[in-house]
């Protein structure tokens, strides 16, 4: 009853989706939906249908709606856009490289004089701003931007000195 419908209907599908992969799952769907319609026990209790391919048609117009609300609502990557790739984060020589670095920078900043350290950590790690930390240490804003510029000085020497290794 409904065979002779199938390949018209996923023509208008995949027009409509403009993807044939949609269009032969909207079209599945659709038929499960008309078949389930007309089985014994079903919505329609089994009752014949006047017009099977208005029915087929109306489902499928109606999943083709619930599936634009869904993909709204929460919008699907399609599976050939994702990098199947490592993340750069995660290959393991940028993970060492990085470590590496971090060590480095850990190492200047425990070398800086203790007020120097004390205010670039207060600003750089903490967030605090440079008023705060002025505040803070009891000294002028002047001398806390003196501080986080050697600070920083200071790790930008070291990253440059590794690099040229």
């Amino acid at each position: 009853m409904l065979d002779g419908y199938y390949r018209e209907l996923l023509n208008f599908l995949t027009r409509a989706t403009g993807s044939r992969q949609r269009a032969e799952d909207v079209a599945q769907d659709a038929y499960l939906k008309v078949l389930n319609l007309q089985a014994p026990g079903g919505e329609a209790g089994g009752a014949a249908v006047r017009s099977p391919r208005a029915l087929l048609y109306a489902a499928a117009r109606n999943l083709l709606i619930d599936r634009h609300r869904r993909e709204q609502a929460r919008p699907q990557q399609d599976i050939a856009d994702i990098d199947l790739a490592a993340p750069a984060h995660c290959e393991p020589e940028r993970r060492l490289a990085a470590r590496q670095q971090l060590a480095l920078l850990e190492r200047t900043i425990a070398g800086l004089p203790p007020r120097c350290r004390q205010a670039f950590v207060l600003f750089k790690l903490e967030g605090l701003s440079q008023a705060d930390i002025a505040r803070e240490m009891g000294i002028s804003r002047n001398m806390v931007e003196k501080h986080i510029i050697n600070g920083m000085l200071a790790c930008k020497r070291a990253l440059e000195q590794e690099e040229g290794r």
